[in-house]
């Protein structure tokens, strides 16, 4: 096995890992720079695979996220493998095709995977996902032959595939347990609101429902519902969450908090030359004055570039800005921004035309979140409140 000696190793492909590369070069960074992605395709766009990409407006060929020739100007080396062991200690990594390298830093960028739903059938590599480019293809391909499916799951990616299928022609149920899509995490006027665009759109929605089973046979799939009717479909995409792949962090013996790498603003871990950043990183934000988890594209570009930034030896660079991220959910745009730890009141404040801002407060009566739909004034507001 040849040992390359790198100054700067990516573990990850998505947005966090190639903006912590161009954030190194950004910064100075000098030496020899290596990211290592278990993906097989170059860096995408995810957002559009429930979306645009889904609905045949956007083509493969103009999601990728690099630059003609960018690699090569920021002296990047970009490898298709598995890193299979971290030794922190020695600075020491090693990867499934045999490559072994000493780093002087190291980015965890290795974002998150879909959980399967534990039930009976749960985890039937026939059931659909959608996180890769590969499982949009693969999503994408099935809407050509089948005419029925079942959405299980009620989050922004579940509400996005719905409305995107249903607008290709097909038939779909989306099964949730919540009473309303995303009522738990955006509350009740919220979630009535975005009940009502799906129904709009076709979608037929089965609320407060328990999934005890995922049975397929020669004719589609039935989904088993705990004291509700059963939901037969011609494929089931589950769409129940994702969970950070720190794996290889735990195995590495990192600092992890509920499943995520401690970091400060500066994306630093507690063990030296280790950084994290993305879905990975439970991470300190400056404004918040406190660790935050994560799980929001932007989000991940922003703090992967201040880890290459601070690998590279800024010390300026912290992560400060408010978590967020925009839904599009058939043509209606949600905006969202919020510190993600919890609220207890949500105001509901009526716009014209159907525009809505809902202001999330803490016990004090201080604003720690804000969801839009056709309000962009109050969601600019917003940052100045929660910054």
């Amino acid at each position: 096995m040849t040992d390359e000696v790198v100054d700067l190793l990516v573990i990850g492909g998505g947005p966090a890992g190639l903006a912590a590369a161009r954030g190194y070069r950004e910064e100075g960074g000098k030496g020899r720079v290596v990211v290592i992605s278990a993906d097989p395709d170059s860096p995408y766009d995810r957002p559009p695979l429930s979306k645009d990409f889904l609905r045949g407006d956007t083509a493969e060929d103009d999601l990728g996220l690099l630059e003609d020739g960018e690699l090569a100007k920021l002296e990047v080396t970009w490898a298709h493998d598995r890193v299979t062991k971290v030794d922190t200690a020695a600075k020491h990594a090693e990867t499934r095709e045999g490559s072994s390298f000493t780093y002087r830093n190291v980015v965890f960028a290795t974002g998150s995977n879909p959980v399967a739903l534990p039930v009976p059938g749960g985890d039937d590599p026939s059931v659909l996902h959608l996180r890769t480019l590969a499982d949009g293809k693969r999503l994408k391909e099935t809407t050509g032959t089948v005419r029925t499916v079942a959405v299980i799951g009620s989050g922004f990616i579940g509400c996005e595939v719905a409305s995107s299928l249903r607008r290709l022609g097909l038939d779909v149920v989306q099964v949730t347990n919540e009473d309303a899509p995303q009522e738990n995490r955006l509350g009740e006027e919220a979630g009535a609101r975005i009940a009502g665009w799906l129904a709009e759109d076709g979608v037929r929605l089965v609320t407060g429902a328990t999934v005890t089973a995922i049975e397929r046979d020669a004719e589609g799939v039935t989904v088993r519902i705990d004291g509700q009717d059963d939901v037969r479909a011609d494929e089931v995409l589950v769409a129940a969450g994702i969970r950070p792949a720190t794996e290889l962090a735990a195995e590495a013996g990192l600092d992890l908090h509920e499943g995520r790498i401690v970091v400060d603003a500066q994306m630093r871990s507690a063990t030296e030359g280790v950084f994290a950043a993305g879905d990975v990183a439970y991470a300190f934000n400056a404004a918040a004055g406190r660790e935050l988890s994560v799980e929001h594209w932007f989000d991940a570009e922003v703090m992967g570039k201040i880890a290459g930034r601070a690998a590279a030896g800024s010390e300026g660079a912290q992560w400060s800005d408010p978590p967020g991220f925009w839904s599009q959910i058939g043509d209606r745009w949600l905006k969202y921004a919020a510190w993600g730890d919890g609220y207890v009141e949500a105001l509901f404040e009526e716009g014209p035309d159907g525009a809505f801002t809902v202001w999330y407060q803490n016990e004090n009566g201080t604003c720690v979140g804000v969801l839009t739909y056709n309000a962009d004034a109050n969601y600019d507001k917003a940052f100045s409140l929660l910054s």
